[in-house]
């Protein structure tokens, strides 16, 4: 899967060069708060939850009642995991591991 075009500058790399330095949770926690919004996080990590149940057969009326995502997230997320770069992929198979 190629990468978007859109997305790819310095400033992207640079980002993603510190995020992958990262070591634990804590030092998660600590960076994302500095540069994220709670409610940016929040959503983050509710698009990721959306993704896992998706990729565990979990039908929209559960993943809404279980995440209080929207059904217009979970067709997002869902569009992602099907003709996305994959990301979502890579994580989840890593985490199953």
């Amino acid at each position: 899967m190629s990468i978007d075009k859109r997305l790819k500058n310095k400033f992207v790399d640079d980002l993603f060069d510190a995020i992958s330095l990262l070591k634990n949770r804590k030092e998660c926690y600590q960076f994302f708060e500095d540069i994220c919004t709670v409610g940016e996080i929040r959503a983050m990590a509710q698009r990721f939850a959306v993704a896992k149940k998706l990729d565990g057969g979990e039908i929209y009326s559960d993943i809404v009642q279980e995440t209080g995502a929207s059904t217009a997230t979970i067709s997002r997320v869902k569009r992602c995991l099907n003709y996305g770069a994959d990301g979502y992929k890579l994580i989840i198979e890593r985490l199953k591991k």
